[in-house]
């Protein structure tokens, strides 16, 4: 049979309230698009004015790429003439959210919307993996969770989606209040809060209220999701309830929970849990470890349960769940004599979810002569405390056992300093100069976790170790 495109010509006319110019109408986008470099051929190409560049300069790449359209505003339809067909608007921002209010409105889709100071990402996966499993389901690729990703993401939903999954974030109060409002999901689950963005935000409970704006977005009746073990959960609660949420759920470790991690122990780098979800027992294996990923799990099969999917199923299904690059995914490479493990966690780092990094370290079994190896960028966007933040690692740093420390980045000097003498390996202020000493220092048998803000660069740390063990691969 035959599959439905997402998008017709005709259909995008109205959608985008555009006019069409520039070689006449597409038959049809099978999808849409706001970067080129990763452009598709059959894509319709919106010319978003972003923060440092305008789309409209890409125009003409985004036609070289195959795609079937663009949309451009009326300031630059002249310009693009003779590149292909051209839906004209007034505002492209403004179109791409109107494309994602049509998507929504055409699906019959049960609808979760997640956010969360941390979590949110690797939540999202598993429901987007776990869902697969029952119908056809879309989610929010990557962190698509702006004012650019949100409605994109919703423009990407195919018209016969069963389930929809997406993710919102926020760097200021006010911006979940307007992302949620074009998701209009049946369930919104908040993963945790933790002191990230303090850059913006003056405590904790501010950063909770920001939060909470997810509920407001609820469609009648829906359903709010909340982490029992949160310090701000009564507030959060509260929230839900005076926003209308037809329900309130909980998920934790703590009395009271309607999906409560009874157990958890890390077995050969898989987490293994069982949970009490409304009173009936359920066992799961998840193939990442760590407690909080076991509970953020929780927060999946209440979503499951709302969606009236079988919960032994659902929980089967975590097995299959793979943290994405940066997000604590496990590599075994080579080493001269042997091997490394490396625990990627480059894409993001706050306070909480370094202490999530340091457990699932300190659970970790280096192989013979092996170490705990943590190599650490900046944790950015914490406001005045921020030092004070940095430095109050070094505990936690002892705490988890760790052997071997190297830092990059001015605040992070703070955790380095506070450290035990012995445990440190180097500190430098970019993340690039530590790539040397870092790969003199390493020996078979290390556990390696890298983890850091994704300003920080740490990534580039990983690619340098996977670029070492290819090396060391083809030498041998």
């Amino acid at each position: 049979m035959m599959q439905e495109p997402l998008w017709t010509g005709l259909g995008l006319v109205g959608a985008l309230n555009a006019r069409v110019s520039g070689g006449g109408l597409p038959r049809k986008a099978s999808g849409v698009s706001i970067d080129t470099r990763t452009l598709e051929p059959g894509d319709l190409f919106f010319a978003i004015n972003g923060d440092a560049r305008d789309g409209h300069d890409f125009v003409p790449a985004a036609f070289e790429k195959g795609a079937a359209a663009a949309v451009v505003d009326e300031a630059h339809a002249r310009d693009f003439a003779a590149a292909g067909p051209l839906f004209v608007v007034k505002d492209t921002q403004a179109a791409l959210e109107r494309l994602g209010a049509y998507a929504r409105a055409r699906t019959e889709a049960f609808i979760a919307a997640i956010t969360g100071s941390v979590g949110k990402t690797s939540t999202k996966d598993m429901a987007r993996l776990v869902f697969s499993h029952f119908g056809a389901t879309h989610a929010s690729a990557a962190s698509y969770n702006n004012q650019w990703g949100v409605p994109l993401s919703l423009a990407r939903m195919p018209a016969a989606t069963r389930f929809g999954i997406f993710e919102i974030g926020m760097n200021h109060a006010g911006e979940i209040a307007a992302l949620v409002e074009q998701v209009k999901p049946h369930v919104a689950v908040v993963t945790r809060v933790a002191p990230v963005h303090l850059e913006y935000f003056d405590s904790l409970e501010a950063i909770a209220d920001a939060k909470a704006e997810i509920f407001g977005g609820l469609l009648e009746g829906g359903v709010a999701i909340v982490n029992r073990d949160d310090e701000t959960y009564e507030r959060l609660a509260e929230a839900a309830r005076v926003s209308g949420a037809g329900h309130v759920f909980s998920f934790g470790s703590g009395e009271g929970a309607e999906a409560r991690l009874i157990s958890y122990e890390t077995r050969d780098a898989v987490g293994v849990a069982s949970a009490e979800i409304f009173g009936r027992r359920i066992n799961y294996r998840i193939n990442a470890p760590g407690p909080h990923i076991a509970r953020n799990a929780l927060a999946v099969l209440l979503v499951a349960s709302v969606f009236d999917i079988d919960l032994e199923q659902a929980a089967a299904a975590l097995e299959e769940f793979t943290p994405s690059t940066g997000r604590g995914r496990r590599e075994t490479l080579e080493r001269a004599g042997g091997t490394i493990t490396v625990i990627d966690e480059s894409y993001n780092a706050n306070p909480t979810s370094m202490r999530a990094a340091f457990e699932l370290l300190a659970a970790a079994n280096p192989g013979p002569g092996g170490r705990r190896v943590a190599v650490l960028g900046d944790m950015l966007e914490l406001g005045p405390r921020s030092g004070e933040l940095h430095a109050e690692l070094g505990q936690d740093l002892a705490r988890a056992g760790v052997d071997l420390l190297f830092t990059a980045g001015p605040n992070m000097a703070r955790a380095f300093y506070a450290a035990p003498e012995a445990m440190r390996g180097a500190h430098r202020l970019a993340a690039a100069e530590l790539e040397g000493l870092l790969l003199s220092a390493l020996r078979p048998g290390d556990v390696v976790m890298v983890k850091g803000s994704n300003g920080s660069r740490t990534g580039a740390l990983v690619a340098a170790l996977r670029d070492s063990s290819n090396a060391a691969a083809n030498a041998g």
